[in-house]
């Protein structure tokens, strides 16, 4: 947008210097024209009084005279033919064929004085011409030479003169043009990004009131509206965790009641019924607990995404962390689970050179448990493997299993919250695991995968950027 509005006003600047300079120049060129006309003219009328004086007399000695000082001190010639015959100076006669013209013309008493408008360049010079007499007869003609080279070069000179001031000229309105577009399009540009980062964090900073008027209330308005708008979003991120937080205490006293209620019941059909109950509020808590999870998670989203709408100088404060010993920990803790559902879990070897992630460690480990809980859920009896890939400028923290899988439909929802997939909705789980894994991964500036693992099976990869472990910094893995 910069660029069309500044060439827009880049045009019309250059069209008006461009204008103003052409008739600045073309009042210049009348101008040296009609003077230099002026004086020739005078000149003429000089040469041909005397010459009639002369033709009168018969003594043309005088004549001549005048005329080859003319020539001497003008370098333009004359042509004067009278009746007893024709006087020249400065190498100026009838062999030119304008010389011819001119004297036929005068001779018919047709006057040409006029000159052709002077351009800056070209050579040449032009006759100008008119005859004597009395009124009913015509006694000669004069011609005189009009050397146009000093009035070129003084509207040379104005050229220059003229096209210096409009450079100079240009280039102010251009900077005046850059000024302006600055002016107008920074209130335009502010508001673009005040955008995007409403879009990304659910919030934006002040809009500063500059620029024209109507931009201005713009400013004023989108302010209040983003206000508003962040408002009601923190105050419905908190409603949730408050709220789910605050059902765990009415929740923890319901169980507390259904286990002295349990140890009241006598009959089998009781005990039944209050399991029943047991496991469905248990599926309660759980959810609970996914919801707290995160919205823990979306607010660690959203403080990096403020973090990065600020710019790289307020960027997150991870450590930098080697993964290797954080997926060790994770799959010692997962085992017994993974033993009671006859699955196996098989940790590669570290990658080398061991790889550092910009990663909250505890974080990176809450990831890496939902994701070994969902294959050892969903994938039962299934061969897990966990693993730490390297590619280039970038590191990939891997889960993949050997169970059904998920397709491309399901891959895509996966990360939708409360989503399940239709195949395993008679498992127990809350659909929020992939979300809070994905939510964390964002906030740790890096991004959850899911593929297809041949034949059958499905990989999820926590992709981080990269470093290189220090030289001195190595160390091994138990």
């Amino acid at each position: 947008m910069k660029l069309r509005v500044l060439g827009v006003l880049s045009l019309l600047s250059v069209l008006m210097v461009i204008i103003v300079s052409n008739a600045i120049l073309m009042s210049a060129s009348r101008e040296l024209t009609q003077e230099l006309q002026i004086n020739r003219v005078a000149a003429l009328n000089r040469f041909a009084q005397v010459a009639y004086d002369a033709a009168l007399d018969g003594d043309s000695t005088q004549l001549q005279r005048e005329m080859d000082r003319y020539s001497a001190l003008y370098d333009e010639g004359i042509l004067i033919r009278l009746q007893q015959g024709t006087l020249r100076s400065g190498g100026l006669n009838e062999d030119r064929a304008d010389v011819r013209d001119a004297v036929a013309s005068a001779n018919l008493n047709l006057s040409d004085t006029t000159l052709t408008p002077l351009q800056p360049f070209g050579t040449g010079s032009e006759v100008i011409s008119r005859s004597f007499g009395s009124a009913s007869q015509v006694l000669g003609e004069a011609v005189l030479e009009v050397n146009t080279e000093a009035a070129r070069q003084k509207l040379r000179e104005r050229w220059l003169v003229v096209g210096l001031a409009a450079s100079a000229l240009g280039a102010l309105l251009l900077l005046g043009a850059a000024r302006v577009t600055r002016w107008v399009l920074r209130p335009v540009h502010r508001l673009n990004t005040a955008v995007t980062e409403l879009e990304t964090t659910g919030r934006t900073s002040h809009l500063p009131e500059d620029g024209p008027p109507e931009l201005r209330q713009l400013s004023r308005s989108f302010t209040t509206m983003a206000r508003t708008v962040s408002e009601s979003i923190d105050s419905q991120r908190q409603l949730i965790a408050d709220t789910s937080h605050q059902l765990r205490n009415p929740v923890g006293a319901l169980r507390l009641r259904i286990d002295l209620l349990q140890l009241e019941l006598q009959t089998a059909r009781e005990q039944a019924a209050a399991a029943g109950v047991l496991a469905e509020l248990e599926r309660v808590e759980e959810i609970l607990d996914g919801v707290l999870k995160l919205a823990a998670a979306e607010h660690r989203a959203f403080e990096d995404s403020a973090r990065s709408a600020l710019g790289p100088a307020s960027g997150g404060n991870n450590a930098l962390i080697d993964p290797y010993p954080v997926l060790q920990e994770e799959v010692e803790r997962a085992g017994p689970a993974a033993q009671r559902a006859g699955a196996t879990i098989l940790l590669e070897g570290p990658p080398d050179p061991p790889m550092q992630l910009a990663c909250n460690a505890a974080e990176l480990s809450q990831m890496v448990g939902e994701l070994l809980n969902n294959a050892i859920k969903y994938a039962p009896g299934a061969h897990i493997s966990v693993a730490v890939r390297g590619r280039p400028g970038a590191a990939v923290v891997e889960v993949s299993d050997d169970g059904p899988g998920l397709s491309a439909e399901e891959r895509a929802a996966a990360t939708t919250r409360f989503w399940r997939s239709p195949r395993t909705r008679e498992i127990r789980g809350n659909g929020l695991g992939m979300t809070i894994v994905d939510k964390l991964a964002g906030a740790n500036g890096g991004r959850l995968l899911l593929a297809e693992r041949p034949p059958h099976g499905l990989i999820a990869g926590l992709e981080f950027p990269s470093l290189p472990t220090p030289p001195g910094q190595e160390h091994p893995h138990g």
